[in-house]
């Protein structure tokens, strides 16, 4: 056993919680705490002996002296971080009160399109603002996060369901409904990066597979929320009092985030003076300018080159994005035009085609949270069986002589796409610094999201030029690519993201 060191815990430099204790391999382990204690850290430091190494967790500037028993070598680092054992269920809510918003706001369109005055070809140009409006969003968010910490994800939450009360109470005409979509857009697209980013720090924190699981909840929240806000449309309430149902729920559950996610807050900013001055220089550096320059170029200037950084061909974390953006488009066209395949192929009533997209939601749901565990012990076994179901069921539903084959292809697409995001998400995130969690979620998120935007274009231009079933093969063979790159290029991104870091 390595050199034992002590800090002071609750009862004093004395008390034996302090207690630390070297395992001889560079890490100091607390045998009163789980894990190391200073695992996944933003800085190393050494205390004038190579096999004496502390790595530095960032938490509140709560710093702990550790002073060798053996020696007269002081180091100084942060506490390790006491989680509350409710911060788990941070994630679960957010994810929770953004599939709520999505689901009410897909079984709001027909009565927003009517409330509007719009015809379904101005419904859909409306519809590609929500994506003008995220995707820059999306992008700044993650400095926001790293700045404010985790609170941000409560209080974009609360955005996203003010910015659906204003579309529902004063979208009317084309030109107020594309404002309305623009905002709607912005306010998904930053709530979309902070809460991924709150599931991924208390998956970092707890080791568990939060991420996986939340998006589970979003799912369930889809299925949810539409069935309800339906039945609420159904017994006569209009559609702005609906949504201020749903809104009223959205606050409550970012209310629940909000106070169930304090103890992972890990404001790189809030520590000791010393982090405060590597978290600068760190950040000067990150956006090109050299370290101990505080002027070295315009503000604007430095963001927009730390921004072009992180989304360079040679980024791991873009060429991650982009693997994430084709199963977006996979999963986005099954979703999207599974109820369009019922009934222009089959005859389905409005009835039968419904249970298309509810289906997908349910199966997605149900994946999402029984392999959860799978997606964080066996990420590579995921994504490889995660894009062979994904392609067998979009060639199943491509060439589907039934309804009910058809159905079965649907589920096995969903069985397939439920998992890749979270997953690609989850791996990317291991070799990222903590403290840059919100930056590294932005650019795979928001990079991601163009797969997630182009997926129903594309089937729709593929259904011109052939048909609908060829346009449901094309899905297969993107599948089939996805298939195929998938694992050796999130090994790759995450081996290369570890040595940069």
């Amino acid at each position: 056993m390595g050199r034992g060191l002590q800090h002071p815990g609750p009862g004093g430099l004395g008390d034996p919680r302090g207690v630390v204790e070297g395992v001889g391999d560079g890490h100091w382990r607390d045998p009163r705490l789980l894990g190391d204690v200073f695992d996944g850290g933003t800085a190393s430091r050494r205390c004038g002996h190579n096999d004496i190494l502390a790595r530095c967790v960032t938490l509140r500037g709560s710093c702990v002296t550790l002073r060798s028993m053996s020696q007269d070598t002081v180091v100084s680092a942060p506490r390790p971080p006491v989680l509350d054992a409710r911060a788990v269920y941070a994630p679960y809510a957010a994810f929770a009160a953004f599939g709520i918003f999505w689901g009410a706001w897909g079984a709001a369109l027909p009565t927003l399109r009517t409330q509007a005055g719009v015809s379904e070809g101005q419904l859909g140009t409306a519809l590609l603002f929500i994506g003008l409006g995220a995707l820059p969003a999306m992008a700044f968010t993650g400095r926001a996060v790293d700045r404010y910490g985790l609170r941000v994800a409560s209080w974009l939450l609360a955005a996203l369901a003010g910015a659906g009360l204003l579309i529902t109470a004063g979208a009317d005409g084309v030109v107020l409904l594309i404002i309305g979509m623009l905002v709607v857009g912005a306010a998904s697209g930053a709530a979309d990066v902070a809460i991924n980013t709150l599931a991924g720090r208390a998956e970092h924190v707890t080791a568990k597979p939060l991420l996986t699981r939340s998006h589970g909840l979003f799912s369930v929240g889809v299925v949810i929320a539409s069935l309800s806000t339906g039945a609420l449309l159904g017994a006569g309430l209009s559609l702005l009092a609906a949504f201020a149902v749903v809104a009223a729920v959205m606050c409550a559950l970012a209310a629940a985030t909000a106070l169930t996610s304090m103890s992972l807050q890990i404001p790189a900013h809030q520590g000791d003076a010393g982090t405060r001055a590597e978290a600068r220089e760190g950040a000067r550096a990150e956006r090109g300018a050299p370290a101990g320059s505080a002027a070295a170029a315009p503000r604007g200037a430095r963001r927009l080159t730390g921004l072009l950084r992180r989304i360079s061909p040679t980024s791991p974390l873009f060429v991650v994005g982009l693997v994430a953006a084709l199963a977006y488009a996979i999963e986005n066209a099954h979703q999207s035009w599974g109820a369009v395949m019922l009934t222009d192929v089959f005859s389905a009533s409005p009835q039968l085609a419904a249970a298309a997209p509810a289906t997908f939601a349910a199966t997605v749901a149900l994946a999402r949270l029984s392999l959860a565990p799978l997606s964080r012990s066996h990420p590579t076994v995921m994504l490889l069986g995660g894009g062979a179901l994904a392609t067998v069921g979009s060639a199943v539903l491509a060439t589907a002589p039934s309804v009910i084959i058809a159905l079965v292809g649907l589920v096995l697409g969903a069985l397939g796409t439920a998992t890749l995001f979270p997953t690609l998400l989850s791996r990317s995130l291991r070799g990222t610094d903590p403290a840059q969690h919100g930056r590294a979620t932005s650019t795979v998120a928001a990079t991601a999201y163009l797969g997630f935007l182009l997926g129903p274009a594309y089937v729709g231009l593929l259904a011109e030029s052939s048909d609908l079933r060829g346009a449901l093969l094309g899905v297969a063979a993107l599948a089939l690519v996805f298939t195929l790159a998938a694992a050796p290029i999130s090994t790759w991104a995450a081996r290369r993201a570890h040595s940069d870091h």
